[in-house]
């Protein structure tokens, strides 16, 4: 599931006041939420299988698919932000060119499927934990106030669970009942959206051994595939920068020795050579720092926020940083982030010149680094794209890239890394 303590765990900590008073807002609002989701989706679906035979049937139960992915992905936004379930989200459908080939893809989308099942069993849990929290609630809130209500009721039953007393001192006895059921109120709110936390991770998340092995395998192969490039690139450079330039050198220093055991000796001639090998050899210099700043910059043993500072300053412009982190992140995780800071800021530059933020935060074990500026909008992933390969290259330390850029903008650029625990 996740990396979340386990179930029994959860069931037998302490529930603090926050967190009841997100899990009773949590049974309040997913109820009508599901319901209404439950009703559409199943209509949807009914009527897509019985129009299949039409050629209206395929693409309505495509449709209704795609919305229950997105019924989906708003119950884990919701579990995220009240249950503090961060389920990682599954990955977006592969769509082939081709009307028949995107059907096929949409209605064979086993996690589509997944999110329809989530929300059929979700509905008669959602109605199951509304009366049971409904009820011991109601029955809490009417036999503790049987102490006041006794008096104008002159000692008769109230309508509800037959609460009554013959003398007022009885009330005290409902009352102490009642205030125990209080008591227990937020722990069986707790087990029952505790069960909502393992429908929420096992169905709407990303599958648990098949495609996490598929997720690692392609991983492994976009990582040897990167190394690849970046060996490749690093033998061009040296070829055609650094060793060219220490070519030249040997060749003037080899002139220079010539011309120094000659008779009689030039004197300016061997000052001009030694004067073109020096400058042959702060080149090949500054090409080596500039390489081996490409493979590790320097600046990062300072930290992620004095790296991520050095390569604002120089972009050429106008970026706020906001860095907030508790501790320092692994070096490898350290080193992703900042050519991810890197390439982002890239994109940035070409299609604004506003301000951009850039901002770096860890929550909940997670690192998150957010590039928004206010262009014209419209980025996306798109398979051979530049986003689409920071996606496979984060992709290898467990990392997402997330993009919302509508047309005229603005653009945000989510990039999550989880942290080693």
């Amino acid at each position: 599931m996740t990396g979340n303590p386990s179930a029994l765990r959860r069931l037998l900590q302490p529930v603090p006041p926050r967190d009841i008073a997100r899990e009773t807002a949590w049974l309040v609002l997913a109820g009508p939420f599901s319901l209404v989701a439950f009703f559409g989706v199943l209509a949807g679906v009914v009527a897509g299988i019985a129009l299949f035979p039409l050629i209206v049937g395929p693409a309505v139960l495509a449709a209704v698919l795609d919305g229950a992915r997105l019924l989906g992905a708003g119950h884990r936004r919701l579990a995220g932000a009240l249950l503090g379930e961060r389920v990682p989200a599954p990955r977006p459908v592969a769509l082939e060119p081709g009307l028949w080939r995107w059907l096929k893809m949409r209605i064979g989308d086993p996690l589509a499927w997944r999110a329809v099942a989530y929300l059929l069993v979700r509905l008669p849990w959602t109605l199951i934990s509304l009366f049971l929290a409904g009820l011991l609630a109601l029955y809490a809130g009417a036999s503790i106030s049987y102490l006041v209500l006794w008096f104008p009721f002159h000692g008769a039953a109230l309508p509800v669970f037959g609460i009554q007393s013959d003398a007022w001192a009885g009330t005290l006895v409902w009352a102490a009942s009642g205030i125990a059921v209080l008591a227990a109120l937020p722990r069986l709110i707790h087990a029952l959206t505790t069960v909502d936390r393992g429908f929420v991770a096992g169905l709407l998340g990303r599958p648990l051994l098949s495609g996490r092995v598929r997720d690692l395998e392609e991983s492994r192969a976009t990582a040897v595939e990167d190394a690849a490039l970046r060996l490749r690139r690093i033998e061009r450079d040296l070829h055609d920068g650094a060793q060219a330039q220490l070519v030249a050198l040997a060749m003037r220093l080899g002139l220079a020795k010539e011309e120094l055991g000659a008779e009689p000796v030039d004197l300016g001639q061997v000052r001009d050579l030694v004067t073109t090998a020096h400058a042959n050899a702060k080149q090949a210099l500054t090409e080596l720092r500039d390489l081996a700043r490409g493979i590790h910059p320097a600046a990062l043993d300072a930290g992620l926020d004095v790296a991520l500072s050095t390569l604002v300053a120089r972009s050429g412009i106008d970026v706020r940083v906001e860095v907030d982190l508790p501790r320092r992140p692994p070096p490898s995780v350290e080193t992703i982030v900042y050519f991810s800071a890197a390439e982002l800021l890239t994109n940035a530059a070409k299609h604004t010149r506003s301000p951009v933020r850039l901002a770096l935060t860890e929550d909940g074990g997670v690192l998150r680094l957010v590039v928004a500026d206010t262009g014209a909008g419209g980025a996306a992933v798109v398979p051979g794209g530049g986003l689409a390969g920071l996606a496979d290259r984060l992709r290898t330390v467990d990392g997402e890239l997330s993009v919302a850029s509508p047309p005229g903008g603005p653009t945000t650029v989510t990039a999550a890394v989880p942290l080693p625990r």
